[in-house]
């Protein structure tokens, strides 16, 4: 094992199996650590994520590491795979350490399908799932409606969607936070963001957005396995968005004004992209409210999609949902900032904790866990790439100590979007897949096909090794992909 890493330039040494740290120097407020294989480090070193998350450890107030997870590669400023908690007194909050689609999420649904069940009725159901659930840029939703209509999305969460017949009571109670910020501000997002989220309510969107039939094909642990709902050969779906054009107007909103207010913090970061408002500050708190709000929004959307869904199985399978038993597991949240409390060497303290593609991963017991899986822990889902297997895994007794509660959001990409076009061809991933794997994939187009070929993305099964060996996020079930559509 060997005890140093060089990556152009920057060194990290191990701390530890899977545990490789860039000491504290020069103006680093504190060292910086990737969680990663020597594997997984040679692919995360291939492009500027070191880089950036060396540079994220000059934001002010930020806690004991900057942090990045095994599924770590460049992003926008702050490293996509990055955890970075911030004093919330003397600290700061970064839109861009969050990222511009606010709450880009998975949900997992469970039915009592069998895969046996579903074979001859791939086609049938793909081609309804895409005609069915709005995808590709642009607006175009489940529901299209007014501001005010928006505002209160943005206000009340699911609790909408609940009032609205798109929800039952059962799949609040199966979501982080149950589906709703109390801390949202809706007045705090602007009226430009509400204009582009208005008909976009109910919508993939685009890039590595997608809805994913699979079938569960091992359970790891089966006591929280049955805990969790989860069983060999049975069908689940894997939904994975955002807050579309609204989150993406609010980061970049609130990065301008920032540009605008706070200068001189800018000019104290090495990278601009960081962008901060200082805890305390009203413009810090006038993001908390737009960002918790933008929260709110794509746990709905998230949740048209999923009982959209389910009337579709309704029309393929000649049954009803309920019948089917198309329960949401869990619904978790990435791209993300949110005070919580952390024990911090003995004390406990209030931080901002940045999750820019990284999971929540609270551990048994934790209050913040829902009362159904309080026991085993919290679910964490992994999705792999779309010609690989995804993973259900728990919050892990370790995360509190090393990651504030944290773990990988995913595969992670290997090649940029432009890269992948240029290697692969959309058709040949569909009819490669459908043939060898039996996969059926729909997409808008086979540029997007191209830009998620299983070959753009490292190893799930690597990354997922590592969390489970750090005890970061411990494994429960694999799943494989049955049919996919993508925006």
């Amino acid at each position: 094992m060997s005890n140093t890493f060089d990556a152009d330039g920057i060194t990290l040494e191990q701390v530890r199996e899977f545990v490789w740290e860039v000491p504290q120097e020069g103006d680093m407020r504190v060292p910086a650590r990737v969680l990663a294989s020597e594997a997984l480090l040679e692919e995360i070193s291939d492009d500027k994520t070191l880089e950036q998350l060396q540079n994220t450890t000059h934001l002010p107030g930020i806690t004991n590491h900057a942090i990045c997870m095994p599924d770590g590669h460049q992003g926008y400023g702050f490293p996509v795979g990055g955890v970075g908690a911030m004093d919330a007194e003397d600290g700061c909050i970064s839109p861009g350490a969050v990222g511009y689609d606010i709450n880009c999420g998975v949900r997992m649904m469970r039915t009592n399908l069998t895969y046996e069940e579903v074979q001859g009725n791939e086609e049938e159901l793909v081609d309804s799932l895409f005609a069915n659930v709005p995808s590709g840029l642009g607006g175009g939703g489940i529901v299209e409606s007014g501001i005010d209509a928006v505002e209160e999305i943005l206000e009340r969460g699911v609790d909408w969607a609940l009032e609205n017949g798109h929800a039952v009571e059962d799949d609040l109670l199966h979501c982080e936070d149950e589906g709703r910020r109390e801390s949202a501000d809706p007045d705090k997002v602007t009226q430009k963001a509400k204009d582009r989220g208005k008909n976009q309510i109910g919508s993939l969107g685009s890039g590595n957005h997608f809805l994913e039939v699979q079938r569960v094909t091992d359970v790891f642990d089966d006591g929280v396995g049955e805990a969790f709902g989860l069983e060999e050969d049975q069908i689940v779906v894997l939904i994975h968005c955002g807050s579309r054009g609204l989150g993406h107007q609010t980061c970049n909103d609130y990065l301008r004004k920032i540009e605008q207010q706070h200068q001189g913090l800018l000019e104290e970061l090495p990278d601009k992209e960081l962008a901060a408002a200082p805890a305390g500050s009203q413009l810090a708190e006038d993001y908390y409210g737009a960002m918790n709000a933008a929260i709110n929004f794509a746990w709905v959307n998230r949740q048209l999609i999923m009982h959209r869904t389910r009337k579709v199985f309704e029309r393929v399978f000649d049954r009803s949902w309920e019948e089917m038993e198309m329960d949401l597991l869990y619904d978790v949240a990435h791209n993300i900032a949110k005070k919580e409390t952390h024990t911090v060497e003995g004390e406990e303290r209030e931080l901002y904790v940045h999750r820019k593609g990284a999971t929540r991963a609270f551990p048994a017991g934790h209050p913040e866990v829902p009362s159904a899986y309080r026991d085993v822990g919290q679910p964490v889902i992994i999705p792999g790439s779309m010609g690989a297997g995804s993973y259900v895994l728990r919050g892990g007794e370790n995360s509190m100590d090393l990651t504030f509660g944290s773990t990988a959001h995913g595969a992670g990409r290997l090649m940029s979007r432009t890269q992948a076009k240029n290697e692969f061809w959309g058709g040949d991933v569909q009819d490669e897949l459908e043939e060898q794997d039996q996969i059926y994939v729909k997409a808008q187009s086979g540029a997007t096909v191209a830009e998620e070929a299983p070959g753009v993305y490292k190893d799930v099964d690597e990354v997922v090794r590592v969390s489970d060996a750090l005890g970061i996020g411990d494994k429960v079930a694999r799943t494989f992909p049955v049919c996919n559509i993508k925006g």
